[in-house]
């Protein structure tokens, strides 16, 4: 399982497979070193895949999986879909 996203300069993925049972973690990580992390990176979670089922979940939060969300309705940063009325999606 690769995500067809690629990250912006600065920024990578991070798979932490068997997170839950068939259940693997994805996390977008900056290399920005941040000062009050004592120069660590930073990460946050872009979403879940179920290995089993083979689909992409959306998150609650870093360590809750939401509902299932379609490849194409996600972007890089997140697996969060974008919620649009029909006059904003137009235009995107």
């Amino acid at each position: 399982m690769k995500l067809p996203f690629t990250p912006p300069d600065g920024y990578s993925y991070e798979y932490e497979e068997n997170y839950k049972r068939n259940v693997t973690r994805i996390w977008v990580r900056n290399h920005y070193q941040f000062l009050y992390k004592n120069g660590e990176t930073a990460r946050s979670v872009w979403g879940f895949y179920d290995t089993k089922k083979e689909k992409f979940y959306s998150p609650i939060n870093a360590k809750q999986v939401g509902k299932e969300v379609e490849l194409s309705n996600t972007r890089w940063a997140s697996a969060m879909p974008l919620n649009q009325n029909p006059l904003m999606s137009a235009f995107s």
